[in-house]
């Protein structure tokens, strides 16, 4: 079996002198522990230099798309004459043995060899010293790198990143250099800035210009319309400026060309990002203009990092701080980034903006993939998608219109109409009859309205028997504070003299004796005591009155 090496001195081929030692994977590093031991496993059969560094690069390219070169297969035709070959990449050895009919061999076992192989390349190849392997690595390394970054498609769109920098750069420093204008020559001419409002004519008015005397000898028709010409030079003759100096005027002058040179280099930047935008991403440009979608390939790195981008991610893709901001204060989260600025958005009403760029969005992201991955260079998926959105808006602003209009869901539906029907005209839908079962009469009598006025009996039979209750609690509380007060009145006894006492005695004595002297009064007044508890409950509140007399004189009673 021989083994296929690639170095960066060319390509060596290796014979295993013992096959079984592949069989063991987990032991057979020790092998190539020594340059001794590895002599023992594999030997040198053949070597292929390359001739130069262009020939190197060349078959490093072929071997990194898994294809062989020129030179690898007349290598390997000459050496490998019904041998097994090890190979490193499975579909390099799939594509040698298609087109040269060797039996190519892929395992763990060959990805061990071939780490010892790396491991003791300098020793078993005689003519390659590690001092010159190592600088061929390098050079080979970096001129394939470079060749890469040449070559690939995938970083184009750098020059659409650099083109939509500078010019966001060059808005910026243009509106700098025009204020700088306007707040310098005002001093000398100020009624000019509100009669000029473009940044650009008012640069180009004020060099051809000069002093404000000479606006009225001068023709501004390719610059200014005919009634800000005519208003230019009634407004220089009465002037409130200060007079300036000539070196004073040349300096404006100077820094006028400067604002017109940046502003002719923005506009050639505009037409190249044009260009480009619909070469690399004409389906993206197609959707939401060329500046729109230069920011969005720049702010997500590359045209293939944004296509790995869900449609959510680039709605609000430039308006992180916003996100974050309301998933910390828990408030709503943004509903468009720099999508925001697309003709499609800015058509829309406020109500319908947050629908129409989650569908542009989805759309985009769409067009993104397609520009980024598919072979076509057309921009059709784009225009029809964009004729979507565009229906699709119009359906939104055609509903409000309709519920302005009265179209609301309680619309009567209209009913068919039949001519031909029972000899006359009628409607297929039959007319509704008046339900009279519905109406409610007073003094009818039906089933349920013995139910009902059952239930009110009983509503007001608890209703009556809630303040008796109210009632019993009451004379309970006035029974308990009678008792605390005939204990007071027994312990103010106690503490009185003896003659207080005798007193008492006597009284009890007395009224014992017309207790027994009169039992039939004491009968006649415990049915009054019982009539009185009936009263009670009948009319609570009248108790609570006789309640309080009777307090105020025992309380009378106590003081005397």
């Amino acid at each position: 079996m021989l083994v296929l090496f690639e170095t960066p001195a060319g390509f060596a081929l290796f014979k295993v002198l013992d096959e079984g030692k592949l069989s063991s994977v987990e032991d057979l590093w020790k092998d190539f522990a020594s340059s001794d031991n590895a002599r023992k496993v594999v030997e040198l059969k053949a070597f292929n230099k390359f001739e130069n560094t262009s020939d190197a690069l060349s078959a490093a390219t072929l071997l990194i798309d898994s294809k062989p070169s020129k030179g690898l297969r007349k290598f390997l035709q000459k050496h490998c004459d019904g041998e097994t070959l090890a190979v490193a990449d499975s579909k390099l050895g799939n594509a040698i043995k298609e087109k040269l009919q060797i039996d190519c061999l892929h395992n763990s076992a060959v990805m061990e060899l071939m780490r010892g192989l790396r491991n003791q390349l300098t020793e078993l190849m005689s003519g390659l010293a590690e001092h010159d392997l190592g600088p061929m690595s390098l050079g080979l390394s970096h001129s394939l790198s470079r060749y890469k970054l040449k070559f690939s498609p995938e970083k184009v769109d750098t020059m659409i990143i650099q083109a939509i920098g500078l010019l966001d750069d060059l808005d910026k420093e243009l509106n700098t250099y025009a204020m700088r204008v306007r707040e310098w020559y005002g001093w000398h001419f100020p009624e000019l800035t509100k009669i000029v409002a473009d940044n650009i004519h008012y640069a180009k008015a004020v060099k051809m210009m000069g002093n404000r005397v000479n606006a009225v000898n001068l023709d501004f028709s390719e610059i200014l319309p005919e009634e800000v010409e005519a208003e230019l030079k009634e407004a220089a003759v009465i002037s409130m400026g200060t007079e300036v100096n000539d070196l004073d005027l040349s300096n404006i002058r100077e820094l006028c060309d400067q604002v017109l040179a940046l502003s002719e280099y923005r506009a050639q930047l505009y037409d190249y990002l044009k260009s480009r935008m619909n070469t690399i991403a004409p389906n993206l440009t197609a959707l939401v203009g060329e500046l729109v979608g230069a920011r969005l390939i720049s702010h997500g790195g590359s045209l293939m990092n944004l296509a790995k981008q869900p449609g959510s991610t680039i709605q609000i893709l430039g308006a992180e701080k916003a996100l974050f901001r309301a998933l910390k204060t828990k408030h709503a989260t943004p509903k468009y980034g720099l999508i925001y600025h697309a003709s499609l958005i800015g058509q829309a009403a406020p109500k319908h903006k947050g629908k129409i760029s989650r569908s542009l969005a989805a759309k985009s992201a769409l067009a993104i993939r397609y520009d980024a991955l598919a072979d076509g260079d057309d921009n059709s998926m784009g225009l029809e998608s964009r004729i979507k959105l565009e229906t699709r808006l119009r359906v939104l602003e055609g509903k409000e219109l309709g519920r302005s209009a009265g179209s609301t869901k309680g619309k009567p539906k209209i009913e068919a109409y039949e001519k031909d029907r029972k000899g006359g005209g009628a409607l297929i839908t039959p007319a509704k009859t008046y339900n009279s079962a519905a109406d409610l009469v007073l003094g009818q009598t039906t089933e349920e309205t013995p139910k009902k006025s059952e239930v009110a009996s009983k509503k007001r039979k608890h209703q009556e028997e809630e303040p008796t209750a109210e009632a019993a609690e009451e004379d309970g509380e006035q029974e308990k504070e009678k008792s605390k007060k005939k204990k007071k009145k027994s312990k103010d006894i106690e503490e009185t003299p003896a003659a207080v006492t005798d007193a008492s005695e006597k009284k009890k004595k007395k009224k014992s004796k017309e207790a027994e002297e009169t039992p039939a009064a004491d009968a006649d007044g415990e049915k009054k005591k019982k009539k009185k508890k009936l009263d009670a409950e009948d009319a609570p509140m009248e108790i609570d009155v006789s309640a309080k007399k009777e307090k105020k004189k025992k309380k009378k009673h106590a003081d005397e």
